[in-house]
């Protein structure tokens, strides 16, 4: 009866049973047949540890494949010598070993720097990581934008000697290809990139256009130096012994015909024109010769043409070869447009899938009506979407130039599609209609008041609607100064009477979040007295230069230095003043307020996005809502707990979530360095002088002071790290109308969220009708 009932109660497992036992009995029977046969597949795949296997008839492997066979290292670490710390590099690339693929060095002189020189450097720098120029001039004065090496002899075999061994020491170890040019040759960039990036970098290798001594065999050959060549890092490595033998023991008059000889008697590589299958193609120019009737197969497929007499052909040049790369773009665009449209009608959607323009992402499909892109009205004077939030404001600037592109170019496209039956002049723009898709670009409708004029001469007037996209590029790094985490920060604090109470809990948060972790940042307080205020009475600020002594006592080191000043009306440019005096010019401020709590994450972003002389930072703090209209809300899973706020801000005191917004009115808080900040405020000095500059005064702030007199970039961004609690800014008629608008404006918006005040109305008429 018990063995009936347990075979009842295991009957469900028994297949599950069955199978986990057949699984490892079969498991156990392959080790035993693998363990059978006497060989170790894994010491045969990967080697003894001290080298790699040598080649059977089983594995097929030859004695070239022994560079790819994997190997096992292991690591053995000598108990009796101490442990080293490992420094790992700053970035992967060099930890990796990752080398830049193609370095330009340009020889140029005393007499072309200026002309030929800028020349090349604007056609051409933009496409290489490094391009260098080197002059035997001494104390040769460099262009802007241009790296210019002085060698301080312009012998032309010393020239080259140096060059190369400059290349040799300070970008040996960085670059795979070293491309050598003179500066009356124009290069044609991407060409040449992708030339480089065809050819191996594990080979010797000599490439230009071949030339043969006079007198030598056909196995003696130069690059000439005209048309430029290529040298592997590899080959530069072999020749750097030979250099100064070669400048001792070679008589040339030309630096390329040297750089052959010495290639051949040290070495014995020659120059070659075409090496695994890539040949490089070069054009010489004839004198007087027009660059836009040159049509032959060899100037349009030309790397390099030479010789260029003067800065201005090599322009026309660059326009040309510029005009020919856009035509073969064009023309791959459109071969991919038909193989799309040929493989659409086989896909499940059929011609329906096809998407406009072909070959672009479709237009982004909302999920809910939080995620509808608007449209933007406009006209060719007016624009109903201004970023103050007033109904209509002037289109100028880049707005108006972006207008008038569009509907140039529509009007340009009708004309190519129905010319020569229908030729089209524009009148004048009805309504415009414009939205930025994340996923495609500027999308336009326009509605275009146009006159068509037909081949005997009719005219009539046509409206007609167009749609226009301006796609997203290929999105580029854009090249940024270097910037430390170490940096030392210097926050101010400037406290009004009114603010002193609020000050406490600053700096006690201050204590928590800089001085506990012992952050690399110093806290300076400003106490603004009014006119009588101190004087005869107590100190207002006599709890804050107190709590200030105590943060001193307990975090030994630690300096909290506080300045007082009297003013009857306080802006924040003159307080910034008075504190710009007392640091050095290096000194990177973080102009904060009594509700801002900056912590760790903070500071780094305010080093990182603060750069001296070229961009200052500006960051969107997140504003609580007033309690009142908006109460705390219970943490998600409470019993009782309502909807999630509207804005993702998160009290990190009491971890729940709080309503808010990132207050995009405010500007109080910055960082920026000192010596940016004094070379604006001298530019507004200069510009506006005696009551005019105090007037100004009076009406500016700080990001103000950069954003008109200061030619760095201004940097705005939310700040998630910044949540302040609610509190009503004191807006003072002092204040210019666009700032007084802006502080009432934010005071409005701060009270609470739509849905909140809507509420409040809603009670509130309610008590009113009872």
């Amino acid at each position: 009866m018990r063995l009936s009932s347990l075979l009842a109660l295991l009957r469900p497992a028994l297949p599950l049973i069955l199978g986990l036992s057949l699984g490892c009995s079969l498991s156990l029977l392959s080790i035993s047949w693998i363990q059978g046969e006497g060989e170790e597949p894994c010491v045969e795949a990967v080697g003894k540890p001290g080298g790699p296997q040598n080649p059977d008839s089983k594995t097929g492997l030859d004695q070239s494949d022994e560079d790819f066979k994997p190997r096992i290292v292991p690591y053995y670490r000598d108990p009796n010598k101490p442990h080293k710390k490992v420094l790992r590099t700053r970035y992967i690339q060099t930890e990796l070993g990752s080398r830049e693929r193609l370095l330009v060095a340009v020889l140029t002189s005393r007499a072309t720097l200026s002309t030929l020189a800028v020349a090349v450097n604007r056609t051409a720098a933009h496409h290489f990581p490094r391009l260098l120029y080197f002059t035997g001039q001494r104390g040769a004065r460099a262009p802007a934008g241009m790296q210019v090496v002085s060698h301080g002899d312009e012998r032309p075999a010393w020239l080259m000697s140096e060059t190369l061994r400059h290349l040799h020491t300070h970008f040996g170890a960085d670059y795979d290809w070293f491309f050598i040019m003179q500066d009356d040759t124009y290069v044609q960039a991407p060409r040449l990139a992708a030339l480089a990036g065809h050819l191996s970098i594990n080979q010797d290798l000599y490439l230009g256009r071949a030339e043969e001594f006079i007198g030598a065999g056909e196995q003696a050959r130069y690059c000439h130096g005209g048309f430029g060549y290529l040298l592997s890092r590899s080959l530069l490595l072999r020749l750097r012994p030979h250099l100064d033998g070669c400048r001792g023991d070679i008589l040339s008059a030309r630096p390329d015909e040297w750089l052959g000889r010495c290639l051949i008697d040290t070495l014995g590589i020659g120059c070659v024109s075409q090496h695994q299958g890539q040949q490089y193609r070069s054009f010489e120019l004839a004198k007087n010769r027009d660059p836009e009737k040159e049509g032959s197969s060899a100037f349009l497929s030309a790397f390099t043409v030479h010789p260029v007499s003067e800065g201005a052909l090599m322009y026309r040049l660059h326009k040309r070869f510029s005009a020919l790369e856009l035509e073969q773009a064009y023309s791959e665009i459109e071969q991919l447009q038909a193989q799309i449209r040929n493989l659409t009608v086989l896909t499940p959607e059929g011609e329906a899938g096809l998407s406009w323009p072909v070959g672009l992402p479709a237009p982004f499909i909302p999920h809910s009506r939080f995620e509808v892109l608007g449209w933007d009205y406009f006209t060719e004077q007016h624009t109903f979407a201004c970023t103050d939030g007033a109904p209509k404001c002037p289109l100028q600037g880049a707005n108006r130039a972006d207008v008038g592109d569009a509907v140039d170019t529509a009007l340009e496209q009708l004309n190519r599609r129905y010319q020569p039956r229908l030729r089209f002049q524009k009148q004048r723009l009805l309504n415009g209609y414009r939205r930025f898709d994340p996923a495609r670009g500027m999308e336009y409708t326009l509605d275009l008041l146009l006159e068509a004029v037909t081949q005997r001469g009719h005219r009539r007037s046509l409206a007609r609607r167009v749609s226009l996209l301006r796609p997203l590029s290929r999105v580029e790094i854009l090249p940024m100064p270097y910037v430390t985490e170490a940096t030392r920060v210097q926050l101010v604090l400037p406290l009004l009477v009114a603010e002193a109470p609020a000050a406490l809990a600053f700096l006690e948060a201050f204590a928590a979040s800089v001085l506990e972790p012992r952050e690399h940042a110093l806290l300076t307080l400003l106490l603004v007295y009014g006119p009588r205020e101190g004087r005869g009475g107590p100190d207002p600020f006599l709890g804050v230069k107190a709590a200030a002594a105590e943060l001193e006592r307990r975090y030994p080191g630690a300096r909290l230095a506080w300045l007082a000043v009297r003013a009857e009306a306080p802006s924040q440019v003159r307080l910034m003043d008075v504190i710009s005096k007392k640091h050095p010019v290096d000194t990177l401020f973080f102009l904060t307020t009594v509700w801002t709590r900056p912590g760790s994450e903070v500071l780094n972003r305010c080093r990182m996005n603060a750069i001296s002389g070229w961009q200052a930072f500006f960051p969107v703090h997140f504003q609580e809502f007033n309690p009142v209209l908006s109460p705390q809300r219970s943490p998600p899973g409470v019993p009782g707990a309502g909807p999630d706020p509207p804005s993702p801000g998160v009290d990190p005191s009491r971890g729940a979530p709080v309503g808010g917004r990132f207050d995009r009115q405010a500007s109080a808080e910055g960082c920026f360095y000192n010596a940016d900040y004094l070379a604006a405020r001298a530019r507004l000095a200069g510009e506006l002088a005696g009551q005019e500059e105090e007037e100004a005064l009076e009406g500016l702030e700080v990001m103000d002071v950069f954003l008109r007199f200061s030619g760095l970039h201004l940097f705005r961004a939310v700040e998630p790290g910044l949540v302040q609690k609610f509190s009503l800014r004191d807006c003072s008629p002092r204040l210019s109308e666009e700032l007084y608008h802006r502080c009432r404006l934010s005071n409005l918006e701060g009270l609470g969220g739509r849905t909140q005040l809507a509420m409040a109305l809603f009670e509130q008429e309610q008590a009113n009708s009872t």
